[in-house]
Parts: C-alpha cells; structure tokens; sequence
C-alpha cells in the first residue's frame, strides 16, 4: 500500500511535463490532502526500526541559486527577508558544503562518444579496462547513439571481457531462452487462468500500470501503442522469471527506459533482470530493502550534516519516508527522460560508491537544506515540497555534490552503513 501511494505523488513521469491527459494527475490534490494520514501510517509503522539506532540545496547563507525551486516555493535570502518575516535561526552547513563541491567534486564531462567507446575495446571487442571504463561514464554518462551497445556490458548482462562475437551468439541463446519464459504465460488457457489467482492479480496490476507509465514520451505516447504492449509482456515474463518477486508498482517505471533504449524486446528484458538483481530488495514485500537504505540515509545526513539530522529528529522526520520514492524507483520521477538516463548510468558505474544514491539524497537535502530548516518544515510539509522537487533538481550540480560529499564522508561514510545494505553491484543485498 504504500509503494501504491508514495508513487501516486504528484510528479512528472520522467520525461518533460506531460501536456497530454494524465489520470494519475487528476488525483494529485485529492492525494495529497489524505498525505497525513499516509505519513502517520508510515511513521507508526516504521518508528521502531529507526529506534533501534546504533545503541540497542545551496548552504543556508548563500544567495540565490540557480536550481529553480517548486511551484509555490520561492527562495528567499535570510539576509534579503530581513525586517518582513520573523527570521528563523538555521544553523550553518558544518561542512561549508558550496566550497566542498568545488574542491572535491569534479567537473562534469562530454558523454562517451562512439569513437572514443572503441578505444576502450580490443580487436576483438572486449573492454580493456573496466575500471578506466566506468570511471569515464560516471563523469559523463553515456551517448544516446551507444547506450544500447553499452547498456548489457555496464549492467553486467554480460561480462566486459565477452567479444563482439560472443555478444551476438548470447544474444540468440537468450533470445530463445525469454521466448520460452514468455511461453508458460502465454499458455494459459482461460479455464486455467480462472483458477490461477496470482496469475491473474499480477496481469491485472501489470495491465493497469503500464497504460499510465511514461505516456508523455513519443515511444509510448498514444492509443494502442505496440510498445506499451512490450511493456506488459516483459513485466509478466518477469513475474514467470522470478516468481518469488513477481510484480510491484514501480517496476514498469524501471523497465520503461531500458526498453526505449534496447529496442528488442528479448534484449530489454534481460537487462531489466541484471538490474533487478540489484534494485530487488527495493520491491520486497516486507519493505526490508527500502528500510535498510532510509537507516543507511540517515546515518549518512548524521555524518554529513548534524544539525540537519538533528532537525529531521526534533520534527518527528528521521525515518526519511519523504525519500522513499527518490530511493525506490532511483528518481524516475524526478529529472527529465534523457537526465535519468544519464543518472542511471552513473549508478551502475558504482563509481566512487556502490550506494551513490544515497549521497545523491544527501546532495539534494543539503541543496535545500536552508528553506527546509528556515521555513521549519514538519513532515507532511516536507514530503509535499521533496514530491514538488520534481523535474527541479539541476542534474549535474547534485552529482559533482554527492561525489564531494562521498570523498569528504570517506571510510566514516562506508562504515556508517551497515552491511547488507541493497546497493548497485549485482547479487548484493
């Protein structure tokens, strides 16, 4: 229920705004006037897991910045408000986090291009060095033109060191091997289907999510678009995959994108289960997954950024479920198509952590954290303006952010989470 709820914020659906009819947004504000008693629910729901602790934005005095804030938000300087609201004290970034970024956080660069893409090959079309590779993506993604040659190698569908030759011969064998999946679905007879109760609750839920997933965007827009029917088709040969997992709201956001970059329909799935052996955790039912990462964010704010934590624990806030959609679907909803894509692409480097993702919460908490702070935000009014964040976020000033933040946390950071915690190199939980 409340995977349902967190994804039904208001909020773009990954792409620009959508300008087309979307039902999901007819609801926002209905949805939001019942977000208190969600949020009650949540933090009755999660308080004892965050009690048992270890014992058991621009800095706040910069002036405007360039990352424009949600409809209804506007930024206003302390110093500039003075004499026309009561001024609220906030204490400073302890980590005067404008100059950190500049000294630590490197530069974004150009996408990796094709041709400097086969310098990173040998003849026969195994990557060199994985390392360098990875290194070169995280700071500037990859061309459109090559994702999806590089897509199944970064994802570890298949190995760097695979050739050119053993990549296409893969590529039958799996072929097949998805055909043969999608068969046991596609055999089910009516009658057998009357009596195969999660077979037809999860082609029910798939059926109604994909119909609303990422509509905006040309690949998927319009009535009886053959690619909405991919989308269903691969969710339900997932669920056939993976029956333990089966489906969850949330995954179609997660397969939209790689299916719009692979194109086939074989090739998109099985990239969709190399990055679902990492976001798994994310969607189990007991929410275990998800908790451990919002345990593992708050340790990291605490580290980061102590009199933000401690606000966050004075106003009822440090079970962190107002990051709970920017964790479980890695901020689908919160950049642009062509931004998540290239966001997504620095996780699966896991360069220079394997739970980037959670300093890029951090990046985007300290961004804010003056207004936030200043404005003396209590939880509901947090989590509407965290879902108002949506396609307002500048994508490269939080990464050269977060991977400051990394190297300044260090060996404290890697210690402050604990182990087991979900993160973006494959088979880990």
């Amino acid at each position: 229920m409340l995977v349902a709820m967190f994804l039904a914020c208001p909020c773009t659906l990954g792409g620009s705004r959508p300008k087309v009819h979307d039902p999901a947004r007819d609801l926002s504000i209905q949805v939001l006037e019942k977000f208190s008693l969600v949020t009650r629910f949540a933090r009755e729901t999660t308080s004892q897991l965050f009690r048992e602790g270890p014992n058991n934005g621009i800095g706040g005095h910069e002036k405007r910045s360039h990352i424009p804030y949600p409809q209804g938000y506007t930024y206003e300087d302390p110093h500039e408000a003075e004499g026309t609201l009561e001024e609220v004290s906030v204490a400073p970034d302890p980590l005067e986090f404008d100059k950190l970024s500049l000294v630590w956080g490197k530069p974004r660069q150009q996408p990796l291009g094709s041709d400097e893409w086969a310098t990173f090959l040998d003849f026969e079309g195994r990557v060199v060095d994985p390392k360098a590779l990875r290194k070169r993506i995280f700071y500037g993604g990859v061309d459109h033109n090559i994702r999806r040659e590089v897509w199944p190698i970064l994802l570890e569908n298949v190995s760097f060191d695979s050739t050119y030759a053993e990549r296409e011969c893969l590529k039958s064998t799996k072929k097949f091997e998805y055909e043969t999946i999608k068969h046991q679905w596609q055999s089910i007879s009516p009658e057998q289907a009357r009596r195969f109760t999660k077979f037809r609750e999860r082609k029910g839920l798939i059926d109604k999510d994909v119909v609303r997933t990422d509509r905006s965007i040309s690949f998927y827009e319009g009535d009886d678009n053959p690619n909405v029917n991919l989308l269903g088709d691969i969710l339900l040969t997932y669920s056939f995959y993976n029956f333990d997992l089966g489906y969850c709201q949330g995954m179609s956001d997660i397969l939209s994108p790689i299916l719009y970059i692979m194109g086939d329909e074989s090739e998109a799935f099985w990239c969709f289960v190399s990055l679902m052996e990492r976001l798994g955790p994310n969607f189990n039912r007991d929410q275990n997954g998800m908790h451990a990462q919002l345990f593992a964010l708050c340790k990291l704010v605490e580290l980061l950024d102590n009199p933000l934590h401690n606000y966050f624990k004075q106003n009822d806030c440090l079970n962190y479920f107002f990051c709970f959609r920017w964790i479980l679907i890695q901020f689908k909803r919160e950049f642009e198509y062509h931004q998540l894509m290239r966001l997504w692409e620095v996780f699966w480097t896991h360069h220079p952590s394997e739970h980037l993702h959670l300093y890029v919460c951090v990046a985007v908490l300290k961004r804010y954290r003056h207004k936030i702070m200043g404005e003396q935000m209590d939880f509901d009014t947090l989590l509407k303006f965290i879902t108002e964040l949506s396609g307002c976020i500048d994508l490269n000033t939080i990464l050269r952010d977060a991977e400051a933040l990394c190297i300044c946390a260090g060996e404290s950071g890697t210690a402050s989470i604990p182990p087991g915690t979900p993160s973006f190199v494959a088979g880990r939980e």
